[in-house]
């Protein structure tokens, strides 16, 4: 990859966002990595430092842009059994559990699936991006499971993330959610911004934030007067946002069962069967499981899909309501 990226602005090229020219001069350069050296100071137009991505370039503006490669930070590893779903040279794709977290963050530096896989991989991953995140391209939460692609060199890193930014990635995802969602199959499309009351939780607004897009379909509905209703749910993202299912599906009322954060107070249901509401109240996640990953292969260009079940903890729960 070049080390540097010299322009003058054309004519054609006028009013563009600094990071959108920047990538079609490099079509091996994802616009998060653009964005993320320029805030780090390697962007000078005119030769005045810029650190604002969006800004907007002028026709004979001379652009220098440094491409430095960042440093790899020392992660600990961690001896953690990895589901490996499909590996070659330059990526992994695995089955996620729930219950771990995707990086090193406050409050565990340790204990992640990052760290599983440096002790796995001896540190053969991408180093683009945050220095706590190596290989990490897309993330799942913390007590949501299935399937995710690492990229294990910056060529693969580069390719993949320009997929998700151009939305051919295939992400599908399962959820049961309490009530009908009405109607039962549609498209959500919404900004969501990160909420001012809790920093940690992300909501629907209707004027600023980033556009978030999902498809659902209603699967089955499970509704008697033994069991609370539900629904199982088909969730196929369009974008990536923080927390965007559990965001769009909470904001229509249909909340994922056992989530946490995006949660509301549920009355008791005196004749719920007893076995059942052992599961439910067993569940220490959300249901919310990756589902299906598709995308084409950096390096051959073929394309990859890849499916997983259910968890056990989460299929019990559904044979069980499918039994009453």
């Amino acid at each position: 990859m070049k080390s540097n990226i010299n322009i003058k602005v054309k004519n054609k090229e006028k009013n563009l966002r600094i990071d959108v020219l920047l990538s079609n001069h490099n079509d091996k350069l994802s616009r998060s990595r653009v964005k993320n050296l320029i805030l780090e100071n390697n962007l000078k137009i005119n030769n005045i430092i810029v650190t604002d991505p969006s800004k907007k370039v002028k026709v004979d503006d001379e652009v220098f842009f440094k491409i430095v490669e960042p440093k790899k930070e020392t992660l600990a590893a961690f001896k953690y059994p990895l589901e490996i779903i499909h590996e070659d040279e330059d990526l992994i794709v695995i089955n996620k559990s729930s219950g771990i977290s995707m990086h090193p963050g406050p409050g565990n530096y340790d204990n992640t699936i990052v760290n599983a896989l440096i002790n796995y991989t001896g540190n053969n991953l991408s180093n683009i991006g945050n220095e706590l995140r190596p290989g990490i391209i897309h993330r799942l939460d913390k007590d949501t499971s299935g399937l995710i692609v690492i990229a294990k060199n910056n060529f693969s890193h580069e390719n993949l993330s320009n997929q998700f930014s151009k939305h051919t990635i295939t992400r599908v995802y399962q959820a049961l959610v309490w009530g009908k969602i009405r109607p039962q199959n549609g498209k959500i499309e919404t900004l969501i911004v990160r909420s001012s009351r809790n920093r940690q939780m992300m909501e629907v607004s209707s004027n600023k934030g980033k556009k978030a897009i999902t498809n659902y379909k209603t699967l089955e509905i499970f509704e008697n007067n033994k069991t609370p209703t539900f629904s199982l749910v088909e969730c196929k993202l369009e974008t990536g946002r923080t927390h965007q299912i559990r965001v769009h599906l909470s904001n229509k009322g249909n909340h994922i069962l056992g989530d946490k954060k995006y949660k509301k107070k549920y009355k008791k249901f005196i004749n719920i069967n007893h076995e059942l509401n052992e599961y439910i109240s067993a569940l220490e996640r959300q249901f919310l499981h990756a589902k299906k990953l598709g995308f084409n292969h950096p390096r051959s260009n073929e394309r990859l899909e890849f499916s997983s079940k259910l968890p056990n903890n989460l299929e019990k729960i559904l044979k069980k309501l499918r039994k009453n």
